[in-house]
């Protein structure tokens, strides 16, 4: 019975050494099992940047949609030729990566992440959210990284959700309390979070989404601006303070930069250059270069979504501006252009007393200053024509179409702007499919219809069909 037990113990006593090693074997050395605070934030600062300005959520869409570029190849996307599958990083990246993380941060006790740290990381998820449901409309939002298969809240919780978020993170920041280190967005000399500036983003955001609101709760986006006005840690107050991600070189340069070194399939629309040269802009130079062709000699824009737009010349029609293509460029998030113009809205709709005109011209003048155009002579000419000259009657109108210059190359928020102040009065190109009309939505990730089928369907029963031509929420014809 002995001779029987005996191989029967050694064998058990081999296996169990093979599942040690098999356990070491299986451990990553290089990966760090209990993340931390800093290095959780530097990591949402890089990806939520690459998100926001590359990848199929900006050249691949919206810089088209806003018709700031166009496709002389490859021009399905041009053309709204698209499908689920062709709008899923944000949703994907956005979730499973820079809500997660900043939910870890949020999460974390005291010790391992102070009250700046989550004020910070709470205006961060904000800003994300924000993105999500101005490019989807309905998304999971209050049970999002609490269940496998998260309700969706309608648009207008979201975004009274995200203001109840953002005055709580205000609250959270404090300038005189403990150090924040891995912010490579608002850094000091020293390496420390400067959290004067992130109370100003703060305050930046909630504006910005007061304003989303404002066709459809004009009583809600009236005190929130009102709030926001008299808080006093103010707004983004100058170019200095601009939100943006600055690339390094490559590896690590801006993704538009990065897509150009490789490939040739974009154009500065036809749209905006012609806008441009109507308006005298300074600002063509740096949105588009010349055509390589010398002949040419003038910048020329591709018209969108037309048949054979490579019949139109790679070398007679203008790529994006130098400006755009460097390693270094940064990207831009939120401007102090933006934060002008939305006081310049806010004043016109009645919300908050002052100039409207003059935040304009501030609004017009910091979005000349910041693409380089810093000559008075030339900002005060410019701010002279007639077709620049606000127009109180239809504050809409130019301030819409003044944004949509400043926003250049900001897509997602070009194409929130867009739909919201509905200008500039863009037409679909003569070879795009959906009858004449451009999207004003994201296709939902198909992965939501078969991963999370039950609350993707009470979604669009609340919103309406899963199409690029549903009309948002907030977007108010």
């Amino acid at each position: 019975m002995l001779k029987k037990i005996a191989p029967l113990i050694i064998l058990v006593l081999a296996l169990s050494a093979c599942n040690d090693q098999l356990d070491e074997i299986n451990i990553n050395q290089n990966a760090t099992e209990h993340p931390r605070a800093p290095f959780l934030l530097t990591g949402v600062q890089k990806q939520g940047a690459d998100l926001y300005w590359g990848s199929e959520n900006n050249y691949g869409s919206t810089l088209l949609f806003v018709q700031f570029w166009a496709s002389i190849q490859y021009p399905e996307a041009d053309r709204f030729d698209l499908a689920n599958t062709d709008f899923t990083s944000l949703w994907n990246k956005g979730y499973a990566t820079l809500i997660t993380d900043l939910n870890t941060i949020i999460n974390f006790p005291k010790e391992e992440a102070n009250d700046n740290y989550k004020g910070i990381a709470l205006s961060l998820r904000s800003w994300v959210f924000l993105l999500l449901t101005d490019a989807y409309g309905n998304i999971p939002y209050t049970e999002a990284g609490q269940k496998m298969t998260p309700a969706y809240d309608t648009q207008r919780d979201v975004y009274l959700g995200l203001l109840k978020d953002l005055a709580t993170a205000q609250s959270l920041l404090n300038t005189s309390a403990e150090k924040v280190t891995g912010d490579v967005v608002y850094n000091d000399d020293k390496g420390y979070a400067d959290i004067a500036k992130w109370k100003k983003f703060t305050n930046s955001l909630r504006l910005r989404i007061a304003l989303r609101i404002a066709d459809r709760e004009p009583d809600l986006a009236k005190q929130e601006i009102i709030n926001v006005v008299n808080d006093g840690a103010g707004l983004i107050s100058s170019n200095s303070e601009i939100f943006q991600f600055i690339y390094r070189s490559s590896p690590q340069q801006n993704p538009i930069a990065a897509i150009f070194e490789t490939r040739d399939d974009d154009r500065i629309s036809q749209t905006i250059v012609n806008k441009l040269y109507e308006l005298e802009d300074p600002r063509l130079s740096v949105f588009a270069q010349l055509p390589s062709d010398n002949s040419v000699g003038k910048y020329v824009g591709l018209p969108n979504a037309v048949d054979n737009p490579s019949s139109w010349g790679f070398t007679k029609t203008s790529k994006p501006g130098a400006y755009f293509l460097k390693s270094e460029s940064p990207a831009v998030i939120f401007s102090y252009a933006e934060v002008q113009f939305g006081l310049s809205e806010a004043v016109a709709r009645g919300f908050i007393t002052g100039d409207a005109e003059n935040y304009y011209k501030q609004a017009i003048t910091a979005s000349l200053n910041q693409f380089g155009v810093t000559d008075t002579a030339i900002v005060g000419r410019y701010l002279r024509q007639p077709s620049v000259k606000y127009n109180a009657a239809n504050y809409k109108k130019s301030i819409g179409e003044q944004k949509w210059i400043a926003f250049y190359g900001q897509g997602l928020d070009a194409f929130a702007e867009w739909r919201r102040l509905d200008y500039p009065e863009l037409k679909a190109g003569s070879a795009s499919v959906l009858d004449g009309k451009i999207p004003v939505r994201f296709f939902y990730p198909g992965t939501e219809q078969s991963l999370n089928g039950k609350s993707y369907k009470a979604a669009v029963e609340n919103q309406g069909e899963d199409l690029l031509t549903t009309r948002l929420w907030f977007d108010v014809k």
